[in-house]
């Protein structure tokens, strides 16, 4: 065998992986390497998942998961709240709710105010924050005279608001001190003004929290794109469309979540404002209050439970939309990693 076919023996490659040639040419199958198993979670790791997340589950099941099964299962009674429920009923509550008017038109009322503040508070809230979010003098002391009306107990807002809008209230008084006496309405009681009034009570308490959320949302955006783009010759308002509201868009998305599940569960405002009986009437009750007007101070505790379950599933069914149609791509990321 001459020289040129020595070398190309003895650089010839390796046979294929797991083959070997023994005493000839003729390859043996050699059997795979083992790969090691992943070793699993040990005990100690176990007892610190289970010591950081026992107390939350326990809390969650007491205070969220059993409630809402006694409320589902004592609807299914005729219950005056008092010792065993004993007269069941089967789904007769439930089919009353839908076949009375009134909690329909409480439920209508419930879809008003999640859409009407959503375009009323989310607009202004935005145009404050991009407001506060710039150098000017003052700037402390409006974040926080705009932040106040939330940090007020409800009781104090329902009761100032109805002392100052009833007809001969402050607000009337005013209007016809300075020659609007025109102006003059029944803001209460008039079923044309009564949702107004509500929302605009809503937004002077909940703006504030929308402003500082977005605000917070306004931090995170870094100043050299918007920098850039005014070096480039973009201006104010282009900056705020191309730049700072895609980039604000998951905090908008996260406070209009928080806004939506806070209107559908409305009652202290309206409970406090308008009571049982003037609600109805006026246009402004909502779920919450007719649960209590019907079921509580009716004596019907087991009408009032199942009232309390349905209330739960229109939060549940809406809070699941929103989550698979509009936060899916917010949460999505953070939650799985990411497609791949």
């Amino acid at each position: 065998m001459s020289e040129t076919q020595h070398e190309s023996v003895r650089l010839a490659p390796d046979p294929s992986p797991g083959l070997t040639k023994v005493g000839g040419d003729t390859p043996v199958v050699s059997p795979p390497a083992r790969r090691r198993r992943p070793k699993g979670i040990g005990w100690p790791a176990r007892l610190e998942i289970a010591l950081m997340t026992g107390p939350t589950l326990i809390v969650f099941l007491s205070f969220v998961i059993l409630p809402v099964a006694m409320a589902a299962y004592y609807g299914f009674f005729s219950w005056q709240g008092y010792g065993p429920a004993e007269d069941f009923v089967g789904f007769r509550n439930y089919l009353l709710i839908f076949e009375d008017g009134t909690f329909i038109d409480a439920l209508r009322h419930n879809g008003i105010i999640v859409v009407l503040s959503l375009l009323l508070q989310g607009p202004a809230a935005i145009l404050l924050a991009l407001l506060l979010n710039r150098q000017m003098r003052g700037q402390t002391i409006i974040r926080v005279l705009v932040f106040i009306p939330y940090v007020i107990a409800e009781v104090v807002v329902g009761t100032g608001w109805s002392l100052m809008l009833h007809g001969e209230g402050v607000v009337n008084a005013v209007l016809e001190k300075i020659g609007l006496g025109w102006l003059q309405a029944d803001w209460l009681s008039d079923p044309k003004i009564a949702i107004w009034t509500l929302m605009g009570i809503l937004t002077w308490k909940y703006i504030g929290f929308a402003v500082i959320l977005f605000l917070a949302g306004l931090q995170g955006i870094p100043e050299e794109l918007t920098e850039a783009a005014a070096i480039d010759g973009a201006s104010y308002w282009q900056i705020q469309r191309r730049i700072t509201l895609p980039l604000l868009g998951p905090t908008i998305r996260i406070w209009a979540f928080l806004s939506m599940i806070g209107a559908l569960q409305l009652f202290d405002l309206v409970y406090i404002i308008w009571g049982q009986y003037v609600a109805a009437t006026a246009g402004t009750s909502t779920m919450a209050t007719y649960m209590v007007a019907n079921g509580r101070n009716a004596g019907e505790y087991g009408y009032g439970n199942a009232v309390a379950v349905v209330l739960f599933f229109v939060s549940l069914f809406a809070a699941l939309l929103y989550q698979r149609f509009v936060l899916r791509r917010d949460t999505e990321g953070a939650i799985t990693g990411g497609r791949r």
